[in-house]
């Protein structure tokens, strides 16, 4: 038997999907992981989505649908985390490409449902910005689950909208959410996060990373994003609802937009209009000052001394918890330097390491 996940977000949604899975369906039957290839510039130095034709060693599963095996390998410049993803975790994870809009979406999920049979079918996002309006202060990236909540809706196949980690994406407040949730679907503890804590080791996300905390029993206020933005870690984090499928697109005004567009420009340009910005002309911006920065090395003293002046002042701001990506940006280090950055905290200040996060000392 074969479950079918769609990962509305990609990214760290895909993780959260193997979690999802692993808590949900346990050992029982295979898992198809559907995501975009869109992980941000900390692993992708080009801005927005990857298609098939950023890879090498893709496997054809249906005429429009591909697998990312671990043998993949992006095609530089282009960076992925799917290949480790299929080297690491027991799952198909196939490529949902935005190029042709949400009608190419549809198309792509239509054909899986018919391939698979699937034994049900999920669209999971976790943070719940697929249930955005579009017009809220604190909304960064609307577009991906705008596209997959779009095709969903259009899909001749049962599928269930599940949030996992109300709020944990720091895009819609947790109290706007309450009022669409259904039933409680699941509970997360540590146990469900034994499925993924060997990735959370090195993956980027911050929202999947924080679902996880809270899974493990950590509480308190993280700082993430380039912003500083303050996300509450909360009781509620580790849960995840079903949400109506009729409610969330009632809701979400850019996926009601972009139904019918063929192309992943035609999206964007609704998403300037609706939403007043386009999250992939912010990475173009993002890119472009990146690209025009030196090159820093990582010094461990220096890093441990500028470390120290950052953990003050978040402190300051009522900080508890951090993420290796927010360390990485506060520090003006590449995204390369993660992983380097990572280790060098964890062997220096073991006893901050609250895995996957960063615990901020409540003292200086």
């Amino acid at each position: 038997m074969t479950r079918l996940i769609v990962a509305a977000g990609g990214g760290g949604d895909a993780v959260a999907a193997a979690m999802l899975h692993a808590a949900l369906y346990g050992d029982e039957d295979h898992a198809v992981i559907l995501t975009y290839a869109w992980d941000r510039l900390l692993v992708d130095p080009v801005p927005g989505p990857r298609g098939p034709d950023s890879f090498a060693g893709l496997e054809p599963v249906t005429r429009s649908v591909w697998s990312v095996p671990a043998e993949a390998r992006p095609i530089a410049p282009a960076g992925s985390t799917l290949p480790r993803l299929a080297a690491e975790l027991p799952h198909t994870f196939a490529l949902l490409d935005p190029h042709h809009g949400a009608v190419g979406i549809t198309r792509q999920l239509e054909e899986m449902a018919h391939r698979l049979a699937p034994s049900s079918i999920d669209l999971l996002d976790v943070g719940g910005d697929i249930l955005a309006r579009g017009d809220e202060p604190t909304l960064k990236s609307p577009l991906a689950d705008a596209l997959t909540l779009a095709a969903c809706c259009q899909v001749n196949a049962p599928i269930r909208l599940l949030v996992a980690g109300p709020g944990l994406d720091g895009e819609v407040p947790p109290d706007e959410l309450r009022p669409l949730f259904g039933s409680l679907v699941h509970v997360f503890t540590a146990k469900d996060v034994e499925a993924i804590g060997p990735v959370l080791e090195w993956h980027p996300s911050e929202a999947t990373a924080m679902l996880a905390a809270t899974a493990r029993g950590v509480r308190g206020i993280c700082e993430v994003r380039d912003a500083n933005l303050p996300v509450g870690l909360t009781d509620e984090g580790a849960t995840a609802h079903e949400v109506d499928l009729d409610d969330a697109i009632g809701r979400n005004r850019l996926a009601r937009a972009i139904t019918a567009t063929t192309s992943l420009d035609e999206a964007e340009a609704y998403s300037r209009e609706v939403c007043g910005f386009s999250e992939i002309d912010y990475e173009r911006g993002k890119a472009a000052r990146l690209t025009g920065q030196p090159s820093t090395k990582l010094e461990p003293d220096d890093v441990l001394t500028r470390l120290d002046r950052f953990q003050s002042e978040a402190r300051a701001r009522g900080v508890t918890h951090t993420t290796f990506r927010h360390i990485t940006e506060a520090l003006h280090l590449s995204g390369s330097h993660r992983d380097a950055l990572r280790r060098l905290l964890i062997n220096n200040r073991p006893e901050q390491y609250a895995a996957p996060l960063w615990r901020v000392p409540s003292n200086g």
